[in-house]
């Protein structure tokens, strides 16, 4: 009796153990969306307090996801090979680093260094957290640690923006915008303590190769493609922004090589043979790049249009992320059956949504209450989630078995990528249109996007026609 005693308490104890693992994963994962997203809200007012003007709003949004694209997938690797312990401990701990001098910058150069380099430990973190649950969760009870990412994700999508707009119109200790990162000490330590405690150690795999020349060099070349883009729309077109522009193709064209030759490339080269996957990753570039960007000249024309404050800017476009959460929800459960035709009536539902709103700001200019705003930004978002939802499972409908890991991480990967240049290409698009007001900016903004989004539409037919079926069991 006193044996089976032991043993049920041991069990007790290996679960909560498990579940402390799992929420110790979805904090990383938290942390990592809600600062990806903050800076749409607090750009105009962290600009007004360090200056930088619109170069400064375009590389808060894209230094980030830049940062995290690039090393997403050597992120992973470094897991495999030196454990997935040691390099979530060093990412988070990096990461929380890195939040406090964002919290403490005082020029906008030190801003997006920091933010740079918190996208760069995020990537360390993310890609351990599936791993890691992996090896401490049982086989046939892993769909229940699993199913809790997509509803924990939703409710930080729809509340990190809120948190967000709050704590900057709260003003603490007449820190401004600073306590928005500064919060992360508290957030970030807490998962990083119960971190070293809870997780297993594991001695990874020192067979494993990282390319880090190929990383770098796609580093290089976003780097000067986002520069030269950033520094053109700001400064002018001069021999400067050029030279920034041909130094990134130069380096693309390396990385590109690089991919040919490298005996472990960052994307598996028979992927790109594969016209369905393919048409997938072009198409997911567009897609993302072109939504990425219209959340940040939203939250610009809210703010500088409207006259809204973070926080009421924050609660405008609620209905957007709750559209995104609704409808990411929902396709999860008709995809099966609809496939690639779930696309197509996202990528219509976008562009619906960018001519019901700019149709009302063409008549009102900024005129406009949240009541007449929450239909059209409720549609985009419900446009945004079909797609969100879709796109790239779709994507892999057709590729081998061996390749799903490598399709998968490398599909992370361009989506963080396209968050990058659609928050560059946008809101240069916004900047450059505004001489002629706000609401000509936003509307030649919202056309730009639809027409974008109406790009995507024949490549939606050379998309697998579904999902792999392992996928919706």
């Amino acid at each position: 009796m006193t044996q089976i005693l032991h043993d049920a308490n041991e069990k007790k104890a290996a679960a909560r153990t498990r579940w402390a693992i799992l929420a110790v994963v979805l904090a990383a994962d938290v942390l990592d969306l809600l600062d990806a997203t903050i800076t749409n809200i607090a750009a105009p007012t962290i600009t007004q307090d360090l200056g930088g003007g619109s170069g400064l709003v375009q590389w808060l949004g894209a230094s980030y996801a830049l940062a995290l694209g690039v090393l997403l997938v050597p992120g992973g690797r470094l897991g495999d090979k030196y454990g997935r312990r040691r390099i979530f401990l060093l990412g988070l701990a990096g990461f929380v680093a890195a939040s406090l001098a964002c919290g403490l910058a005082v020029s906008p150069e030190n801003l997006v260094v920091a933010r740079l380099v918190q996208g760069a430990f995020a990537a360390l973190v993310i890609p351990q957290g599936f791993g890691i649950l992996a090896a401490t969760w049982p086989r046939d009870q892993i769909g229940k640690a699993f199913s809790l990412f997509g509803p924990v994700m939703g409710l930080s999508a729809v509340g990190g923006p809120i948190l967000a707009g709050f704590l900057v119109d709260a003003d603490l200790a007449g820190l401004g915008w600073r306590p928005m990162f500064l919060i992360n000490l508290f957030l970030g330590g807490a998962a990083l303590l119960a971190a070293i405690r809870l997780l297993p150690r594991d001695t990874g795999d020192p067979s494993v190769t990282v390319d880090g020349p190929g990383s770098a060099l796609l580093a290089g070349a976003l780097l000067g493609l986002l520069g030269g883009l950033i520094d053109g729309s700001t400064h002018g077109w001069t021999p400067r922004a050029f030279a920034l522009l041909l130094l990134g193709l130069a380096l693309f064209a390396g990385f590109c090589h690089r991919q040919r030759t490298a005996a472990h490339p960052l994307v598996q080269p028979s992927l790109l043979h594969n016209r369905g996957f393919t048409s997938g990753l072009i198409l997911g570039i567009v897609v993302f790049a072109a939504t990425a960007g219209l959340l940040y000249v939203l939250s610009l024309f809210f703010q500088q249009g409207l006259g809204r404050s973070p926080a009421g800017t924050a609660l405008g476009l609620v209905p957007l992320s709750l559209g995104i959460v609704v409808a990411s929800i929902a396709c999860y459960r008709l995809i099966h059956a609809h496939g690639r035709r779930l696309v197509v009536a996202g990528l219509l539902i976008v562009m619906a949504g960018c001519g019901y709103l700019a149709s009302l700001v063409i008549n009102s200019g900024t005129a406009l209450s949240s009541w007449e705003l929450a239909p059209p930004v409720l549609l985009i978002g419900l446009g945004m989630g079909t797609c969100f939802g879709t796109v790239y499972d779709i994507t892999i409908g057709d590729i081998a078995p061996e390749e799903a890991g490598s399709a998968s991480g490398s599909l992370s990967a361009v989506q963080q990528l396209a968050n990058a240049i659609g928050a560059a290409a946008v809101t240069t698009v916004y900047f450059r249109t505004a001489e002629g007001g706000e609401a000509h900016a936003m509307t030649v903004s919202l056309l730009v996007v639809a027409a974008a989004t109406a790009l995507c539409l024949p490549l939606v037919r050379l998309l697998p026609r579904k999902a792999p079926e392992e996928q919706h069991h």
